[in-house]
């Protein structure tokens, strides 16, 4: 395990003259709030390392060695998000293993099943859960942990030979270049629809305040304690809790039974407040309204599925890979608009 300044800069050197490099990342998002990166591991010729980001140094120098690289991942979207919250990197290119089993028509694309279709061998699923943060980890979660990036350089010639065989490789290319943009733009917070969970539609306004109230409430506590919300309160147990007090009717029943004294005090707290809010102040009810699509349009909609079912049939990909039904609905309301934000190879066949 890298875990100080010393080991880092030992091994920088070597990391700089790798040939090709593997990377994926641990987080501790079912054991922590807001969740971090635990372990980065790296993977070269050289054999298979461990760094923790956890330790007290400066990482700067390796991402710094990393920036102007190709990077193997499989299912880069998370640990690529992740990178760039936490540390601000973006990789220059990348080949992302799972994309590119999508992409050759496999349907079984989790490392483990395509080590063992492409590699023959067979790896260990756990400890999938574990909490990355612990030190020290145990062997099993570092052999682990090692093996997320130990096949996946020999995964990536089999893979990429396969691609240039069908003609397959720019359009993988174009969906990773495609991949690092959208990981390194932040996700746009709406403050008036990001406490709207599972269930709040069925809620009327009244309800609406205090689940605004109650969300945000939630938040701080799972901030403070370092747990992810739903180990505060259940989506489940919010929306009825609400649902309670709006209607005027019993809720204190509803409240876990072994929930602090302290949170469970502020909780009823929230709950007050919220119920003290004037009916001018209440959050509005979202109704969705579709709008029916004319005739002229859903022709095109069908014509343009037609098209793409016909080519995700003889390319034996999945449909969606090409577009999934919603952007074949933007498409049929403006092909002009909505054409430019297909990739390349998206759009010529949709053609």
């Amino acid at each position: 395990m890298i875990d100080t300044q010393a080991k880092l800069s030992a091994f920088l050197p070597d990391l700089n003259a790798a040939g090709w490099l593997a990377i994926d990342t641990e987080a501790d998002s079912l054991h922590a709030y807001p969740e971090k990166v635990c372990l980065i591991q790296i993977s070269t010729a050289d054999g298979d390392r461990l760094v923790d980001p956890l330790a007290p140094m400066d990482l700067q120098p390796l991402f710094a060695v990393l920036a102007g690289r190709e990077l193997i991942f499989h299912a880069a979207d998370y640990d690529l998000r992740l990178l760039k919250k936490h540390h601000d990197f973006t990789p220059f290119k990348i080949f992302d293993t799972m994309l590119a089993a999508r992409l050759l028509g496999e349907r079984q694309f989790g490392l483990g099943a395509l080590v063992e279709k492409f590699l023959g061998v067979k790896l260990d699923k756990g400890p999938q859960k574990a909490d990355w943060a612990q030190r020290p980890l145990t062997p099993r979660m570092e052999d682990y942990a090692r093996n997320d990036t130990r096949f996946l350089k020999t995964l990536e010639e089999k893979l990429r030979s396969e691609l240039i065989a069908k003609g397959r490789l720019a359009w993988h290319q174009e969906s990773c270049a495609r991949l690092i943009v959208e990981s390194s733009v932040p996700p746009e917070v709406d403050s008036d629809d990001i406490w709207r969970i599972k269930g709040s539609t069925f809620l009327e306004s009244p309800a609406l305040a205090i689940l605004r109230e109650l969300w945000h409430w939630r938040e701080r506590e799972a901030i403070a304690a370092s747990r992810p919300p739903f180990f505060v309160l259940s989506h489940e147990t919010l929306i009825a809790i609400c649902a309670a007090a709006a209607g005027q009717q019993p809720y204190e029943h509803l409240i876990p039974p072994r929930m602090h004294p302290r949170r469970r005090e502020t909780l009823l707290a929230a709950i007050k407040a919220a119920l003290a809010i004037a009916p001018e102040q209440f959050p509005a009810k979202i109704r969705h309204h579709s709008k029916r699509p004319t005739e002229a349009e859903f022709k095109r909609f069908r014509s343009l599925e037609k098209i793409r079912d016909h080519h995700a049939h003889g390319l034996q990909l999945d449909p969606t890979l090409i577009a999934p039904k919603s952007v074949l609905g933007d498409l049929a309301r403006d092909w002009d608009k909505h054409a430019p934000e297909l990739m390349n190879w998206q759009r010529e066949l949709l053609k």
